[in-house]
């Protein structure tokens, strides 16, 4: 399956935003991409550097205008689209979503980011509610798409959830970077251990990831912080964990790849983790810690 991501930079510009996208969009269609991911809350400059209710005029129904005009370009191009949205449920409820457009541009599915983080620079308790449609993959004409988003990816817990589910493929959109103040050092642990853990649910779940970041710097509002600097890397490992393809960090880029759907099959046949699981063993998961 001929796959696209797309990785770019934002500005406060909204409308040039979505119109980059789109013209990424159709280049990787062109090229024969079957399957294209956006990053994370792609619309916008990245909103949760700081705590300000007015950033929750970004959200937007979902059906709504960005699922409407993303899906006229899906039915156009013949492609599956995965978006990541400021999905306003209600008024004073919001979610951080995913939305899965199939090739005829309805909506195939969507999943509300499970795992919310609040850290310096990362907000988003703030502004998103914990998802609460749980670790399903989205089925779609190409396969079942295991769709997560950023902080999701830190947890083995929710991907082996998704694989037992049936996900073919665990797809991230995601928005990560550096904060000005950490050393050299450090930002190379961090990006490292980013890359590793994901290639460590490729590997224990016998199936490939993608993973798709934002690049370039984004101030902080308050000038509280030097801001982030999102770090790239967009990539895509097969499900033995191998490097497929690598974006860099501080550049626009898209990146076209063929994901092999059937291997698989064959290297759960080599390497039989599901089968051996202790399924007797775990309820420990289940609680918060144990050494109490």
């Amino acid at each position: 399956m001929q796959t696209g991501l797309i990785q770019q930079q934002n500005t406060a510009d909204i409308e040039s935003n979505i119109t980059k996208l789109e013209n990424h969009i159709h280049y990787c269609a062109q090229q024969g991409a079957a399957l294209i991911v956006l990053p994370e809350l792609h619309n916008s400059l990245y909103c949760c550097q700081t705590e300000d209710v007015g950033w929750f005029d970004l959200a937007e129904p979902i059906p709504g205008p960005s699922t409407e005009r993303f899906g006229r370009l899906a039915r156009e191009l013949g492609v599956v689209l995965v978006l990541s949205l400021f999905e306003k449920r209600a008024a004073g409820l919001y979610h951080n979503t995913a939305v899965v457009l199939e090739k005829d541009g309805s909506i195939a599915g969507k999943y509300r980011k499970m795992h919310i983080p609040d850290d310096p620079a990362y907000y988003e308790k703030f502004y998103f509610t914990q998802g609460d449609l749980g670790f399903v993959p989205i089925e779609t004409s190409i396969g079942k798409l295991g769709v997560m988003i950023c902080w999701d990816q830190w947890y083995p817990e929710a991907a082996r959830l998704m694989a037992l589910h049936g996900a073919d493929i665990l797809i991230y959109p995601t928005a990560i970077g550096w904060e000005s103040s950490d050393t050299a050092a450090e930002k190379n642990r961090q990006l490292d251990a980013w890359r590793t853990v994901q290639r460590g649910h490729a590997v224990a779940n016998g199936i490939p990831v993608v993973t798709v970041n934002r690049t370039g710097h984004e101030p902080d509002p308050s000038g509280q912080t030097g801001g982030i600097q999102f770090w790239g890397n967009s990539f895509v490992v097969g499900p033995q964990g191998e490097l497929l393809g690598e974006l860099p960090n501080h550049e626009e880029a898209t990146l076209l790849i063929d994901v092999d759907m059937e291997r698989s099959e064959q290297l759960r046949r080599w390497w039989p983790f599901l089968r051996d699981r202790r399924i007797d063993a775990y309820n420990g998961l289940t609680q918060r810690y144990l050494s109490e």
